[in-house]
């Protein structure tokens, strides 16, 4: 009798050991099941604001994972036209569909709703690029505007017009607000961005101008000091639903969302102005 109750009491917790088991089983694979995930085809550029937004989104829509697929814009564009002209299903690179596509600038956009491939007139401007002075951090006496740079002594580091847009930017800045004659002898020139970064780290400049978003990525070693809102034309960023997208009421949402106030403060924290925000 004893062995047969010593029988029955390994059984029973056996028995408990496999229900526990298939629930646990259960109620992850529910999990799984119910987690969506939520694609955004989108440029390298904008890595830094796009995981804020989808880590945003995702705090407020559960059951979502944002995915972010970078590609450069032509590539991207190739990507989403071989996908929308496949024969065997409307796939991104065969796992799965396209929610929001997000490329850098508004260009790209222009031309996929020429072919059809986001839904027309659904795009939505959500970040604009700016160009901001930075100095290094341990700097005290630092510049608070352009013009304090241009009364001074200080030299300048800008790109370079003819290699990249911020070269051509910030020139047109310099040119509408005069301040070229004033800066003359003074302005230290770098292939780009990151040459302006390693100039005034290393002290060949005390101060550059960069976007925002770079700054952002550098705040360890640099200091935002003026933020510079007139005088040329900022790129707008915008993003808009894939012709495809198999959760459009999902879609819409995250639209909405990136337009939203909560939205709006991450693009900030990300280096960017909001489109619409009032220049100085």
């Amino acid at each position: 009798m004893g062995v047969q109750d010593s029988d029955r009491r390994v059984a029973r917790a056996f028995l408990v050991l496999v229900v526990m088991f298939l629930v646990a089983f259960s109620v992850k694979g529910t999990e799984a099941r119910a987690s969506e995930p939520f694609v955004i085809a989108a440029s390298p550029s904008l890595r830094g604001v796009l995981e804020r937004l989808g880590s945003g989104f995702e705090g407020t829509h559960s059951a979502v994972r944002v995915r972010l697929y970078f590609d450069s814009g032509l590539d991207l564009r190739r990507t989403i036209a071989g996908m929308e002209n496949s024969m065997v299903g409307k796939y991104f690179i065969g796992t799965g569909p396209i929610n929001i596509v997000a490329p850098g600038g508004d260009e790209l956009i222009t031309r996929l709703e020429g072919k059809y491939y986001v839904l027309p007139d659904g795009k939505r401007p959500y970040a604009a690029e700016q160009l901001v002075i930075v100095v290094p951090e341990s700097l005290v006496e630092a510049p608070d505007s352009l013009e304090t740079v241009s009364r001074g002594r200080m030299r300048l580091a800008v790109a370079d017009r003819s290699r990249t847009r911020l070269g051509v930017q910030t020139d047109d800045m310099l040119r509408t607000l005069a301040l070229h004659d004033s800066l003359k002898g003074r302005l230290d020139v770098a292939t780009d961005s990151h040459g302006i970064i390693d100039h005034v780290l290393s002290g060949q400049a005390d101060a550059g101008i960069i976007y925002g978003h770079e700054a952002v990525k550098q705040q360890e070693r640099l200091r935002v000091v003026a933020v510079l809102q007139k005088g040329y034309q900022p790129t707008v960023h915008s993003m808009a639903m894939e012709r495809y997208c198999p959760n459009r009421q999902l879609c819409e949402e995250f639209l909405a969302y990136i337009q939203s106030v909560e939205g709006q403060a991450l693009v900030r924290q990300a280096g960017y102005a909001v489109p619409g925000d009032k220049l100085k």
